[in-house]
């Protein structure tokens, strides 16, 4: 059974457009993790799904009801839903005890014995039965969250929504709060989590969406988003790669234009002096390479592409040169340096791995620096 429906949620703030058409199930059980950069519309989409933000289109279901339906009613589908936000948005008068009790007496009919078992039940489970008559002002924000996620909990939710649960916190109490998440997750309770701990991600979850372009831009299990991504801005994001482009269409280009930018991108991403100089002289040898043996005289296509992968603090380099058939190492190297070879000679003891294919007129070599 499908807790949760989307059939083409459209989101926009004027003339900005957030989301772009979501389809998208959630079956029982599932444990859903959002993924993706900033600005993404991760949160927005938790959002919508809630009816905090008002769809420009589409239609959700909670439970076989329609949450954007007219004249329903909003505050009756929303108590099988469960909320925990990046701030705790705990009730600062009230203590743990009154902050978890006041929702299930006054929506579910609870009687307050009844909701004060329960309610030491949970804080049993999330190591704070100790904490229940603290206010919230004397808590850490692990605990203030692990009191949220408890507050979601007595109201037997169909499904929990978790919008970066992690973010507001110190980096030292960001483990109390996922073990509580892993600690639900084994109870198979259906969730959606909006997340940047990949870890956790890869552990917790039974599908991870990543968000990009306002859309759902790639879907898989945890193995086949982490280690196989397949589209291209999944592997940039993954892998934490990092860009630098360059396009020469003259023989006497700026040469110091580019290896100025060259170094302007190194600086940005902590690259070591070593292998900024390792790639500047490695773009250098391959350009004069390639113009002077494969571009025609007026006829200069050159792209240079370059990656960083902040993971491995690998480099890779795709060139694309138009004209004739031409491949730099395809040459044997001696051990003394041959003036008329020197170019191919610095590539090659550059080159960890190396490629070169000719297609359609074009020499495409990709090359990892080693």
């Amino acid at each position: 059974m499908n807790v949760i429906e989307v059939h083409g949620l459209k989101k926009s703030f004027g003339d900005l457009e957030v989301l772009r058409g979501i389809d998208l199930t959630v079956a029982e059980g599932e444990r859903i993790a959002i993924i993706g950069g900033s600005g993404c519309g991760k949160s927005v989409f938790l959002r919508c799904i809630e009816l905090l933000e008002i769809p420009n289109a589409g239609k959700i279901f909670i439970d076989g009801q329609e949450i954007t339906a007219p004249n329903v009613d909003i505050d009756k589908i929303r108590r099988s839903m469960g909320m925990v936000w990046q701030k705790f948005n705990l009730f600062t008068h009230m203590n743990v005890m009154e902050n978890l009790c006041v929702a299930p007496i006054k929506l579910l009919g609870l009687t307050k014995d009844a909701a004060r078992e329960k309610a030491l039940a949970l804080l049993a489970q999330v190591g704070l039965t100790s904490k229940a008559e603290t206010y919230p002002e004397f808590l850490s924000g692990g605990q203030q969250q692990r009191i949220a996620i408890c507050r979601s909990l007595m109201m037997n939710p169909k499904v929990i929504l978790f919008d970066e649960p992690t973010s507001a916190l110190d980096p030292t109490m960001v483990g109390e709060v996922l073990a509580v998440i892993r600690m639900l997750a084994k109870q198979n309770l259906t969730m959606i989590i909006v997340t940047h701990e990949m870890n956790f991600a890869r552990e917790v979850a039974s599908r991870i969406l990543f968000f990009a372009d306002g859309e759902i831009y790639e879907q898989g299990t945890p193995a086949e988003i982490f280690d196989t991504p397949k589209r291209p801005k999944t592997i940039a994001f993954i892998h934490k790669q990092k860009y630098f482009s360059y396009e020469i269409f003259e023989r006497n280009f700026d040469l110091m234009e580019m290896q100025g930018k060259i170094m302007t991108f190194a600086e940005k991403y902590g690259l070591s002096a070593r292998k900024t100089n390792r790639l500047q002289l490695c773009c250098e040898e391959l350009i004069y390479e390639m113009i002077n043996n494969a571009c025609a005289a007026d006829d200069i296509k050159i792209s240079l592409d370059v990656t960083y992968s902040e993971v491995d603090n690998k480099i890779e380099i795709n060139f694309t040169c138009a004209g004739k058939n031409y491949n730099p190492l395809d040459k044997n190297f001696d051990e003394e340096l041959d003036e008329e070879n020197l170019g191919a000679t610095i590539l090659n003891n550059l080159a960890q791995n190396y490629s070169h294919e000719y297609k359609d007129s074009v020499n495409k070599i990709k090359f990892k620096l080693a």
